[in-house]
């Protein structure tokens, strides 16, 4: 089995487990990707890239602030009639920016679309219509170490659950229950935990 937009690599976890045989490599497999899915959870975003087209509503007629995360633009289209017809498109740096400007620099992703050039995006109201098309890479520029290393210990965390069915572990006279949350991992991820607003 191949780990699938998994946050660290098999090899990593069996040295952090001090394995070196293959006998368990399906079952730590399973662990990376059900870690790196957890971690997707708590952060509410994912550090993994995934080609899509999404259709978005601009804030004001000069910027488009983005919910997921952006790594960049093939495409980006506005629908200049409120019909759902995209067929205006926009070129980067003479129509559109993107933000932060020190993004690939940070290794960020990008989070929002400022219109230059004297362009503005189409805003719809009644009814309200999206008026701008995405199509890019959305996701994470390249999954962040803190990342790497919270999925690793998540996912060891994962196997050794296996000798320990109830989240009790036992030594000798002892017993020790799981916690909910390892807090060193929510350390490494806290800061790229994104906010809601509701």
């Amino acid at each position: 089995m191949a780990i699938t937009n998994g946050y660290c690599a098999l090899n990593e976890l069996k040295a952090a487990l001090r394995i070196t045989d293959n006998t368990d490599n399906t079952l730590l497999e399973n662990c990376i990707e059900a870690a790196s899915r957890r971690i997707d959870g708590y952060c509410g975003r994912y550090f993994y890239q995934q080609n899509a087209t999404v259709k978005l509503f601009a804030r004001n007629e000069l910027q488009v602030f983005l919910r997921d995360d952006l790594v960049s633009i093939t495409t980006l289209k506005t629908d200049n009639a409120g019909d759902m017809t995209f067929n205006t498109t926009w070129t980067a740096n003479t129509d559109y920016a993107l933000e932060p400007y020190n993004a690939d620099l940070l290794d960020i992703p990008y989070f929002r679309i400022t219109a230059v050039g004297g362009k503005t995006f189409p805003i719809f109201v009644v009814p309200a219509l999206p008026g701008v098309e995405v199509t890019g890479v959305w996701g994470y520029p390249s999954v962040p170490d803190d990342v790497r290393e919270a999925c690793v210990l998540l996912s060891a965390r994962g196997f050794a659950r296996y000798n320990s069915a109830l989240g009790v572990v036992g030594f000798a006279d002892m017993a020790v229950q799981v916690r909910a949350v390892d807090p060193d991992v929510r350390d490494y991820l806290n800061r790229y935990v994104k906010m809601g607003i509701g």
